[in-house]
């Protein structure tokens, strides 16, 4: 859970002076008291005095956490099996914490009216989210960052049935491959579909559901094994995408909410963001459905980034402008291969969508590389891939991507027959689909956007003296670059020689050609004639070419 707080200066003197207790009276308080790192877990557990006939639907266990300056923070807390309940929340401010319970059911003294302390101390662990903090939108609304400003590039894998397919030892192999490869993100969903232990995360749907707290617990490790690789979850409690293969009743919509609170009560102390995973139709009826689950499930208190993705019916976004719980937007730029999508893609309404008010960070979402496009049948290769992500990210201000594979996103554990016995050839489809090209190249990206102050790029059009977009979409290059102009990229999609303004580009640069297949660098010649600058590129394929102003 993150909450934007801004302390002045006597908020924080009195902060100060409390740490200065909290440091001197840990030693003593610690025998009585947990102590939680700050942005750590903590967790405290409830004993009913009975066993519900079905628990998230007969009581509702509310937590009030006061922080040592006196602020208040309200979560939800969970059923986790029998008489057992549960409650998870992340202090952000060192010192002695306090919390007190509210059930629905007053009589039940075992949940109503419990109270406590803890102290929070000073950061500690080794990942990102340790050191820096939960992931929330930046005050620019243009980007991601950590609690503490640390930026934060949201280059996310698609996942989604593997948290719950995946064997652990599996998914620990998930998990550091996808670290390995720069991935900051993994795009997973609880429900609908089945785990492991072929359990489903709820039984006696559409109308009461019941929840498996069983499949919650599997899904808890499979939790933490991402957050200790550094890697965010974007959890989507309940997919709802025609895309998507796992068909099952659509709950109610108090249902559905009551399912959506559950996962975030659970999880909402972990380094998480929700994602909001469901396509629009022509008669608004989704778009209804989901502002109400939205709205109950994060309206009025403290959340993670919700991140709205209507798959390849983006009209959506204009409906949910006015919702204040929306924190993100992720956007499908290229849904096919055909010209008519590309052209789309390079000058449909995504071009525009970065000036639209309220300002948020936009995600672009990749098409799913080696899967088939809905209506020309072929599959997505890496250079499609690339090309979306480029276009995409140069198009508006850079905040992140997500990227999708056949056979990892559905979690393919066919094996294939061969006949040779070659390295790799008893893989399951899922581990040998991780090492696609564009899943590589992945990594280039991000070791660029690491590399330079992505937040504050800005598309430029009119750095180019001339756009052979014009003549075939394939051919689009897309341009962006900062304020001051101390920073450009171009991406040339086909080898060609690119055309800049002279004026447009930063003074004195140090310039390169950056392959986006290999991430190698090459130099760059420039041809300077008049008020424009050619570039030719080095050899075929697509490029990026940087430019960075002289010290």
């Amino acid at each position: 859970m993150t909450r934007n707080v801004f302390l002045t200066w006597p908020r924080l003197a009195v902060l100060a002076l409390l740490v200065m207790s909290a440091s001197i009276t840990t030693a003593s308080a610690s025998a009585k008291l947990q102590v939680v790192p700050k942005w750590g877990r903590f967790e405290q557990a409830f004993k009913s005095l009975l066993i519900y006939t079905n628990a998230v639907q007969d009581a509702l266990l509310k937590v009030r956490f006061t922080s040592p300056l006196g602020e208040t923070s309200e979560v939800d807390g969970f059923w986790d099996g029998g008489k057992i309940w549960r409650v998870r929340f992340s202090p952000d401010q060192p010192g002695q914490w306090k919390f007190k319970t509210t059930c629905s059911d007053a009589a039940n003294d075992g949940l109503h009216n419990q109270t406590g302390e803890f102290i929070c101390s000073s950061p500690i662990g080794l990942t990102r989210f340790h050191k820096h903090g939960p992931v929330r939108v930046a005050h620019d609304h243009r980007h991601l960052e950590h609690a503490d400003g640390t930026p934060f590039f949201w280059l996310a894998d698609t996942v989604w049935t593997g948290a719950r397919a995946a064997a652990l030892k599996d998914w620990h192999a998930y998990a550091g491959t996808r670290a390995a490869q720069r991935f900051t993100v993994a795009q997973w969903a609880v429900a609908p579909g089945e785990d492991v232990k072929q359990q489903c995360a709820y039984s006696g749907y559409p109308e009461r559901i019941a929840v498996n707290p069983d499949f919650f617990k599997r899904l808890d490790a499979r939790l933490e094994v991402l957050s200790q690789a550094g890697i965010l979850s974007a959890i989507a409690p309940l997919v709802e995408l025609r895309s998507q293969t796992n068909v099952a009743p659509a709950l109610t919509d108090d249902q559905a909410v009551l399912l959506v609170r559950y996962v975030v009560a659970r999880w909402g102390a972990e380094p998480v963001a929700w994602l909001l995973a469901f396509d629009g139709e022509n008669t608004g009826k989704n778009v209804g459905r989901w502002k109400q689950i939205g709205q109950a499930a994060f309206g009025g208190r403290a959340h993670a980034p919700v991140v709205l993705y209507p798959g390849e019916t983006q009209w959506v976004f204009d409906e949910f402008r006015d919702q204040p719980w929306v924190d993100v937007l992720g956007y499908q730029i290229v849904t096919d291969v055909t010209e008519d999508s590309i052209k789309w893609a390079v000058a449909g309404p995504f071009a525009g969508e970065w000036q639209k008010e309220p300002n948020r960070p936009l995600i672009v979402f990749a098409p799913c590389e080696n899967g088939v496009a809905t209506q020309s049948r072929k599959r997505f290769t890496s250079d499609d891939v690339r090309h979306a992500v480029y276009w995409g990210l140069l198009q508006g201000v850079p905040a992140g991507v997500s990227y999708a594979g056949q056979g990892v996103a559905d979690w393919d554990m066919s094996i294939e027959p061969q006949a040779d016995r070659t390295k790799g050839a008893d893989q399951p489809t899922w581990r040998k689909s991780m090492y696609m090209p564009a899943a590589k190249q992945m990594s280039y990206l991000a070791k660029l956007m690491s590399s330079v102050d992505f937040w504050r790029l800005r598309p430029q059009p009119k750095a180019l003296a001339s756009q052979p977009g014009n003549e075939s979409p394939r051919k689009f290059i897309a341009a962006a670059g900062t304020d001051p102009n101390t920073l450009a990229l171009i991406y040339v999609p086909e080898d060609r020689t690119l055309k800049a303004v002279l004026n447009a580009l930063p003074q004195s640069p140090s310039v390169s050609w950056l392959s986006p297949r290999t991430g190698e660098n090459n130099p760059a010649v420039a041809v300077v004639g008049g008020s424009s600058c050619q570039f030719p590129t080095p050899e075929p394929g697509d490029w990026l070419l940087v430019l960075k102003a002289g010290k």
